[in-house]
């Protein structure tokens, strides 16, 4: 958007494909759980443009990856845009409290008047010194109902310690040793949302895994002997979401019902803060733990004959991700850093008191974050621990959330990892709605570089008329609801 306002716009991208998870294996834009009237400006260009590529005249929810990627494609020449890829952010130079050039990953370096850092992570806003957070704010800081650690009700009877007393891989600790609502440094998981068909004639054979070591998954075989009496698993979508999805594709999941899905409880652990190294291991470690779960699920005796020929049914599509061995290029960083910018979104925020004279767009998605971590009750119980799951509400979004704190960095905007606590964060974290910040950032970025103003001291008014007129749908609108209550059904396609 900021290259549409005229300003010259370079992109860094680190992998060596744009688009984020929306061409890396989510391919919805959540509208199942959102209130659709929201999705406006380039979030609603985006989606009406996959619709056209799939000859409707009405916006496309559910896409491809590949579909995803060329319509951005399209979109960033038509803009103009420059594009570098495989290179990040390695350090930051700043002067006089702004940036004045970014230091990259092979060595070069690369100035501007204005940056947006539009990472999953933040890592240019915590190289820029920008105050920021990771993991789970404790109930008393900002008096949210959902907010620190959280058990599931339920406990899972599955032995979880090894013959030596230690606990088994997928286990973080003692649940003795937390209490509920406390603060957490652990984020919720991270997994790989996988493209799969049943389709012999595009099926790829799962890769086995490099390392494969059937002792992680010894909490899973343990379940399945010891405590899936009354919840015996009989095919792969009771351990792990399947999503249809267009063209006989099937989009894999954590899934937050089954005891253990996709999702890597305590792998994600280092990632918000990590280095470009140390993510790289836990990357790998990630997809290790996928390849090896599809493996065990698989092969695995103690698995249900159900399962495993179900899972030996299912492979890669080979239409996707065809330059990576048909596997994401990405992995699902469902939330990493947090700004502490001039105003903190909360959960008060997101659920009642919903209007903000600043307003840069509208979200309206559930409070939703999967499970951070998985807990020893004693020797032969588990429970899993900070699952949320809460009505959403159409709420708008402060442009102050977008911006540093004043002093801190005058030229920097942060639509991704925005200022907010967790429990409000699990309102944003997803494409869709990063599309809208997204949109708003780089309009205010353009008019920042324009004015040589401050991006703390822009008349917010004419950003707001702005974004009226490129239909950001900043307002709410007579008539239109603004309770969500999972009003829309699965896919039709």
């Amino acid at each position: 958007m900021a290259a549409r306002e005229g300003a010259e716009v370079l992109l860094i991208e680190p992998t060596r494909h744009v688009g984020g998870l929306s061409t890396s294996g989510i391919n919805t834009a959540e509208t199942e759980h959102m209130l659709k009237w929201t999705l406006g400006g380039f979030a609603g260009e985006f989606y009406g443009r996959v619709g056209a590529h799939y000859k409707s005249a009405k916006p496309a929810y559910y896409f491809e990856s590949g579909v995803a990627e060329k319509v951005y494609l399209e979109m960033l020449r038509e803009a103009g845009v420059k594009v570098r890829y495989g290179v990040a952010v390695s350090s930051v130079a700043k002067e006089e409290g702004a940036i004045r050039s970014l230091a990259l990953t092979d060595g070069s370096r690369v100035s501007g008047k204005v940056f947006v850092d539009a990472s999953y992570e933040g890592d240019l806003m915590a190289r820029a010194g920008v105050s920021c957070v990771f993991g789970r704010e404790g109930r008393a800081e900002f008096g949210e109902e959902a907010a620190g650690i959280r058990f599931d009700r339920e406990t899972r009877k599955s032995p979880t310690v090894d013959q030596k007393g230690d606990l088994l891989p997928g286990i973080s600790g003692w649940k003795k040793d937390f209490k509920e609502g406390d603060a957490h440094p652990g984020v919720m998981n991270y997994n790989f949302r996988l493209t799969v068909t049943r389709d012999p004639a595009k099926r790829v054979p799962f890769p086995k895994p490099k390392h494969y070591d059937p002792s992680r998954y010894q909490l899973l075989a343990n379940w399945l002997r010891h405590g899936a009496e009354e919840a015996k698993p009989e095919r792969v979508g009771h351990l792990i979401g399947m999503y249809g999805r267009r063209n006989g594709k099937f989009e894999m999941n954590n899934k937050q019902a089954a005891v253990i899905s996709l999702g890597h409880f305590g792998g994600q652990f280092g990632w918000p803060d990590a280095g470009y190294e140390e993510r790289a291991a836990i990357y790998d470690d990630h997809l290790e733990y996928t390849l090896g779960l599809l493996h065990f699920l698989a092969t695995e005796e103690v698995v249900p004959e159900s399962v495993r020929d179900d899972i030996g049914k299912l492979g890669l599509h080979a239409d996707e991700f065809a330059d990576n061995g048909n596997l994401p290029y990405q992995l699902y960083v469902r939330e990493g850093r947090r700004m502490r910018g001039r105003y903190v979104v909360r959960q008060q925020d997101v659920q009642t008191e919903r209007r903000k004279e600043d307003s840069i767009g509208i979200s309206s998605h559930f409070i939703d974050s999967h499970h951070v971590q998985r807990l020893a009750v004693s020797p032969a119980e588990f429970v899993n621990e900070g699952r949320i799951w809460r009505m959403g509400y159409a709420y708008q979004i402060p442009y102050r959330a977008l911006t540093p704190k004043a002093g801190e960095c005058s030229n920097l905007i942060v639509p991704g990892a925005a200022s907010y606590t967790h429990v409000a964060y699990c309102t944003l974290r997803l494409e869709s709605v990063w599309m809208i910040t997204g949109h708003s950032a780089g309009v205010a970025a353009a008019m920042a570089a324009e004015l040589n103003a401050p991006v703390q001291n822009l008349p917010v008014g004419r950003l707001q008329a702005k974004l009226r007129e490129q239909q950001q749908v900043i307002d709410f609108i007579p008539g239109k609801p603004e309770k969500c209550e999972r009003l829309n059904g699965p896919p039709e396609f």
